[in-house]
């Protein structure tokens, strides 16, 4: 069945060419083009697409907003932002708003397709990379000051569970974490599938923020090399 997705920016022309590179593509179709986040909001409960393309600033209602309606139903889409580099600040509260991951404005037609499959699939399409330098900038505000061990939350998780969380929380990627402990990517991925369904989690995004809010990950010290 073909993907449905909603794309929302305020800008006609970027609106129209992201439509344009999706529409092509056998298994998706553009179910709607929306110019702000009030309008995104209305369409994404009357259309049910499998994805929104979201834009982070637009008039009337912006795309973190937004994202945090859209998400909080039931049955909700998958939110994949799209920003430019100096918007960074933005995008770390548009995955705390329950966004599954977000590319640059300028990224090649191909990685938007994927990125949109990725997250119609359930997962998140943050490179490593981009996950330790946004958390590392913008995990230490407010919000992020609890005692590690603290919370009824990860009492839950079993000692390798609560490892495997504080890997992913670094950006490393399931054959990453098994080179680390030594142990199979199928046991990583156990572990990680365990973590979300404890924690009442939907991907790896949310389960990073969580491990930065209840201080059992720290953001990079300046200058740390990415």
């Amino acid at each position: 069945m073909s993907l449905k997705v909603l794309v929302v920016d305020d800008q006609g022309i970027v609106r129209a060419g992201f439509a344009a590179v999706i529409d092509a593509e056998e298994d998706m179709t553009v179910v709607g083009e929306v110019a702000d986040g009030a309008a995104a909001v209305r369409l994404a409960e009357e259309l049910a697409p499998d994805v929104v393309v979201m834009d982070v600033r637009m008039p009337e209602l912006d795309g973190i907003a937004a994202t945090r309606i859209i998400t909080g139903r039931q049955d909700a889409p998958r939110v994949l932002v799209l920003t430019t580099f100096d918007l960074d600040a933005y995008v770390f509260d548009a995955l705390r708003a329950g966004a599954s991951g977000f590319l640059l404005k300028d990224v090649h037609p191909s990685e938007l397709l994927q990125g949109i499959r990725v997250v119609a699939a359930g997962e998140s399409v943050l490179a490593p990379s981009a996950t330790r330098r946004l958390i590392g900038h913008y995990a230490s505000g407010p919000g992020t000051t609890a005692p590690a061990g603290s919370t009824p939350e990860l009492d839950t998780l079993t000692s390798s569970q609560r490892t495997v969380l504080i890997l992913v929380a670094t950006g490393l990627t399931n054959a990453e974490i098994a080179e680390q402990l030594s142990i199979t990517v199928g046991t990583v991925k156990s572990h990680v599938n365990a973590v979300l369904r404890k924690l009442g989690l939907r991907d790896r995004v949310q389960a990073t923020i969580l491990a930065y809010d209840l201080g059992l990950a720290r953001p990079n010290p300046p200058g740390t090399h990415l």
